[in-house]
């Protein structure tokens, strides 16, 4: 759980040898928006599978740093009520960074 500016996001993150799987979502569990990245050079090849209303640029940015740092395939779903404050998108992607470090 984050809790940023009176808001609770959850975080789940499914890691495969190959890949991430990361939800993240406010409120209930539910899958939404979603980007899947794959690095497979210097630059990721990024496609957006759901798209989004106003958090596109994070999703994207999440899913390329995620297969750009592991080499694989990141795949990741955000469900949020409104748009994400700067704040609150730094303290998601710092314990989305975080929690994927640990391998």
């Amino acid at each position: 759980m984050v809790n940023s500016e009176s808001r609770n996001f959850s975080l789940k993150i499914q890691k495969f040898e190959n890949g991430h799987f990361i939800s993240v979502t406010e409120g209930s569990d539910k899958l939404g928006s979603m980007v899947v990245s794959l690095a497979t050079g210097p630059t990721p090849i990024t496609t957006t599978i759901i798209p989004s209303r106003s958090e596109a640029l994070f999703l994207k940015l999440v899913a390329e740093r995620i297969s750009t740092r592991m080499g694989g395939i990141a795949l990741v779903s955000t469900f949020i009520q409104k748009p994400l404050e700067t704040g609150t998108a730094k303290a998601l992607m710092s314990e989305i960074m975080e929690m994927t470090e640990d391998e």
